[in-house]
């Protein structure tokens, strides 16, 4: 949360279409918090994008679209949403069609569990990026807190609960374990 992970999104298809190439965005279907098929940053950049869902071949749609029109990178939006299938079939899209795959996302939820995409991503990934975001400490913040509407840190509840800044709560492990009571 909040260590800029759209804005680079964003910023890698602008280099790519600078240079006259033709990336694929593609985002989670259930976050339509900007609107359906968007990608939007905090600072106000956004993008139309191809939506997910758990029952999309990513495979089938980026090789119908690259035989439209060549392709030249993919770039995913809200990774963690993807499921060990389509992180898959995105390891083949880089090995068979020879397109880079750029994956964005989130690696822990609230309780600190791995996402089923994240897991995968993790694992097959040929490289991985870590953007980082800090604490109210100043230290490096690699947990989510999840709050309720009082802003008090919960504990329970579903893995996906969509929501920014009014619900989730970047911290460091300390106070993550702090705000949990842990």
């Amino acid at each position: 949360m909040n260590a800029g992970k759209s804005t680079t999104l964003l910023q890698s298809s602008f280099n790519y279409q600078e240079r006259g190439m033709t990336p694929v965005i593609f985002t989670a279907a259930l976050d339509d918090r900007y609107g359906v098929g968007k990608v939007s940053s905090r600072i106000g950049l956004q993008s139309d994008a191809q939506l997910f869902r758990p029952e999309t071949d990513l495979y089938d749609v980026i090789t119908k679209l690259h035989a439209e029109n060549p392709r030249h990178c993919i770039l995913v939006d809200e990774c963690q949403f993807l499921s060990k299938e389509q992180v898959y079939q995105l390891t083949e899209v880089v090995d068979k069609l020879r397109i880079p795959v750029l994956c964005y996302g989130l690696r822990t939820d609230f309780l600190g569990e791995l996402f089923e995409g994240s897991r995968y991503l993790l694992a097959w990934a040929d490289k991985l990026v870590e953007l980082k975001t800090i604490c109210h400490c100043g230290r490096k913040a690699n947990m989510v807190i999840r709050t309720d509407e009082h802003g008090v840190a919960i504990a329970q509840g579903d893995q996906v609960a969509i929501g920014g800044n009014d619900q989730y709560v970047s911290a460091c492990r300390q106070h993550y374990k702090e705000a949990l009571g842990k």
